[in-house]
């Protein structure tokens, strides 16, 4: 099995950009594609794959300037720290789909269309997003959040994985 990850933890910044921009492309093809419109608490994910796609494209030029070496290990933890924090709001998300805590009162608990509403969207009042706490769409029992969750935490580990791989070779 170390063998196989070898490849990847040795040029993990590049991967982890690169897992970064699969995700965010996943998620922009279900909507796109799949018509499943992304809530508030969705938006916030993909916010986390940006930011790691621009840590990563910056810690790759770092390590490569005079004296960045230093920094390789470094960069491997503060992604698993961005990978991290995915994981928390992934988690949260996924934890307001399946009710165990309210989410943020502007995504969740909507009630339905009201005739109120309709006018206010007629006078241009903007459209409301979808319900953070209706999962749009569930696989092997789990909602889009609930896989991200996964995927972020593999994603710290892998990052951690790294980051000791990096140890002591500055």
């Amino acid at each position: 099995m170390q063998t196989l990850l070898r490849p990847f933890l040795d040029r993990w910044r590049m991967v982890a950009l690169l897992v970064s921009a699969a995700m965010l492309g996943i998620a922009h093809a279900f909507q796109r594609f799949g018509g499943l419109a992304p809530c508030e608490l969705c938006l916030k994910q993909r916010t986390v794959y940006w930011v790691a796609m621009g840590f990563a494209a910056a810690a790759m030029v770092v390590v490569r300037m005079p004296g960045g070496p230093r920094w390789r290990e470094a960069t491997c933890w503060v992604l698993a720290l961005i990978f991290l924090v995915g994981a928390g709001v992934a988690g949260y998300h996924a934890g307001v789909e399946w009710k165990f805590w309210p989410g943020p009162e502007s995504c969740s608990g909507a009630g339905g269309v009201t005739a109120a509403a309709l006018k206010d969207l007629l006078n241009g009042a903007g459209v409301r997003m979808p319900a953070c706490d209706q999962p749009a769409w569930k696989f092997a029992g789990l909602s889009m959040a609930g896989w991200n969750t996964v995927a972020s935490a593999i994603l710290v580990a892998l990052s951690a994985a790294a980051a000791f791989r990096e140890r002591g070779k500055a």
